[in-house]
């Protein structure tokens, strides 16, 4: 890259009016974000998880950007909480997402999520994994803000004399996942479809999608990538991502043919390479994503299993 980035807390100007928001250190729940502007229009790349987050983003956003002082559109690249609990506060904006992420977005909404966080203290070890994780957030007095158009496929907006096309790339994170590309500046932001420096999930798979999806940013004639998680990248840390897919799916079959669970798998595969990489639980949750993609399973995994499994990856 031209550029050094840094990875601090904040807004960080990408050039030509585009903007990265970023959440150090990328955990649970600390998400990245964007902002797009032309002229006088803007277009934020995602809410984050709770109010009060997604409000200093904003009073940052316009302390440093005029054309923030109106949010024009909002993009929410997939349905998990953290890219769009926080769509409330920009209620007035045209908000628009792929139709199976508008359709996810209603199974956990940020009441459900609430409920869940004051039921943790009686859920013993998954309780503690979830308290761990999202205490830091307010889920209260929050209300779901679905988008009010959807896309399948790809879709065009303009933001001023700026094209921004948006590209679904899932299911792979989640069913709905969406890359924000702007060809002029040759910039991408990816949302989760990349974790930088931290374990992904896959949700829903397939993996073996995920990975195309890497290749299909590897094609793109894009010099700044953020992630949806961690430090601003470029190819190289596109690649290294792919890497770990595809070490993990080679390592899942591995033990898939023979005949181990994918718990058993999760338990067993080496992550000497990854061991830096924050939120090492989660490898249960993508080689149960494997599993399920190696035997033509169609279902929906049960998501308070598959936390169960990480406390117990988290404590050992």
């Amino acid at each position: 890259m031209n550029k050094k980035w840094t990875y601090t807390k904040g807004l960080h100007d990408l050039g030509n009016s585009v903007y990265a928001y970023l959440q150090p250190d990328g955990s649970w729940g600390w998400s990245n974000a964007g902002l797009i502007t032309d002229g006088e229009t803007s277009l934020l790349v995602d809410t984050l998880f709770d109010l009060k987050l997604t409000q200093e983003m904003l009073d940052t956003m316009r302390h440093s950007v005029p054309a923030a002082a109106h949010i024009d559109m909002v993009v929410n690249t997939h349905a998990n909480g953290d890219h769009c609990y926080g769509n409330q506060l920009v209620a007035d904006a045209q908000i628009i997402a792929s139709q199976r992420t508008a359709e996810e977005m209603l199974e956990l909404p940020p009441e459900q999520f609430a409920f869940l966080m004051k039921q943790a203290p009686a859920m013993g070890q998954v309780g503690e994994f979830l308290k761990a994780a999202f205490s830091p957030f307010d889920f209260e007095n929050t209300a779901l803000i679905p988008p009010k158009q959807t896309f399948t496929g790809e879709m065009t907006l303009n933001v001023g004399d700026k094209q921004v096309h948006l590209i679904e790339v899932g299911p792979a994170h989640t069913r709905g996942d969406t890359l924000v590309y702007i060809p002029s500046d040759r910039v991408i932001f990816t949302a989760d479809i990349l974790f930088i420096g931290g374990h992904p999930i896959a949700w829903a798979g397939p993996v073996s999608n995920w990975i195309r999806a890497c290749d299909r940013i590897l094609g793109m004639d894009v010099e700044t990538i953020v992630p949806g998680h961690g430090p601003i990248t470029d190819k190289r840390g596109v690649t290294e991502f792919k890497g770990y897919l595809e070490y993990v799916m080679q390592e899942a079959r591995k033990r898939y043919e023979a005949g181990m669970s994918s718990f058993e798998a999760a338990q067993d595969i080496t992550l000497d390479q990854y061991a830096a990489w924050t939120d090492g639980e989660r490898i249960a949750v993508t080689v149960a994503a494997i599993y399920r993609e190696l035997s033509g399973d169609q279902s929906h995994p049960n998501n308070l299993s598959l936390f169960a499994e990480m406390a117990q990856l988290r404590l050992r």
